[in-house]
């Protein structure tokens, strides 16, 4: 069971540096000169699919520089991707370091999450793209989730162990004496007997 965020703590305050949103031609956004992303052919045709299916569902961030023109902080695949279309953007209200510590961390922070794999797989077998280009990342999303379910069902086909009930007695003895005594006394009343001593610290 996934674990719950703790809270943050009361004195703590969190800004909200979104400043508006504005819907821009892409061709107009700037590309972040410090953008360290890559993006293989595969990540562009799957985008190309999800947006011709499903179009902007999610907006870009920039920021405005001094001669009033914005500079992404993060979709710099989705403006390149649709050049000629109209993209919503959030205006963040950050410094240049600002923005330098978002385009750091914001992939990053995503990618740090983890996987309920039965939801996973459930969701992939609920859900259909009629485009080619997603195809291999659904593909690639089944295998990491029908790894995960077949490690579950070889544990699920593992034999059950019997453990037969048993009755036990542990005595503490004031010594090593008393210990041996009472071991050899049980012992010869037919108990099965073992002698355990803990060294103390």
């Amino acid at each position: 069971m996934p674990t719950a965020p703790s809270p943050l703590p009361p004195a703590m305050h969190i800004r909200d540096r979104i400043r508006e949103l504005r819907r821009v031609p892409a061709s107009e956004l700037r590309p972040n000169p410090r953008n360290w992303r890559t993006h293989p052919e595969a990540q562009r045709n799957a985008l190309r699919g999800v947006l011709a299916e499903i179009g902007f569902a999610d907006a870009l961030l920039a920021r405005e520089l001094d001669d009033g023109s914005l500079m992404l902080v993060d979709g710099h695949l989705r403006a390149e991707t649709a050049p000629d279309a109209v993209v919503p953007v959030l205006v963040l209200d950050v410094s240049e370091q600002e923005a330098d510590k978002i385009l750091l961390t914001l992939d990053p922070l995503a990618g740090l999450a983890g996987v309920e794999t039965i939801r996973l797989a459930e969701l992939l077998e609920s859900v259909e793209f009629s485009s080619d280009g997603v195809t291999p990342l659904l593909d690639e999303l089944a295998r990491s989730a029908g790894a995960a379910e077949i490690e579950i069902d070889a544990a699920a086909d593992r034999p059950e162990i019997d453990v037969p009930q048993s009755y036990q007695l542990v005595v503490d003895c004031q010594d090593e004496a008393e210990q041996e005594a009472l071991f050899s006394r049980l012992r010869a009343e037919g108990y099965r007997c073992r002698v355990v001593t803990l060294e103390g610290g």
